[in-house]
């Protein structure tokens, strides 16, 4: 569970860092943008700190996260230069953290219930 709150927190920071960069384009609509990624950003935040106080409520939003990024990876996948190797790490990020957020382990430390 550790595993993915760290893994939900570096992608809530990295979105948070891409929040902040985007107030210094030249583009109209820059604090409006920059504001928008910010918000986004505390998803994966809220998420990363839930599963490291092992709160039961962050594991949705963590594996949403997760679900939202493998897309996003593939997208980057298609492009070129470093933004392909940036593909790869999210894509590889999000499946790792999609696997320890349903293994056995982690939904008996949140305390939620298998059905056999």
């Amino acid at each position: 569970m550790t595993a993915a709150a760290v893994i939900a927190g570096v992608e809530g920071l990295v979105v948070a860092a891409w929040g902040v960069a985007m107030f210094f384009t030249d583009s109209d609509n820059a604090v409006l943008a920059g504001l928008t990624v910010l918000v986004l950003a505390a998803l994966p935040l809220a998420a990363a700190y839930g599963l490291r106080k092992a709160l039961r409520w962050s594991r949705g939003p963590a594996l949403v996260m997760q679900i939202l990024a493998l897309p996003v990876a593939w997208t980057m996948l298609h492009s070129s230069g470093a933004v392909v190797a940036a593909g790869a790490a999210l894509g590889l990020l999000a499946v790792a953290a999609i696997v320890l957020l349903v293994h056995p382990s982690t939904t008996d430390a949140l305390g939620i219930r298998r059905t056999t």
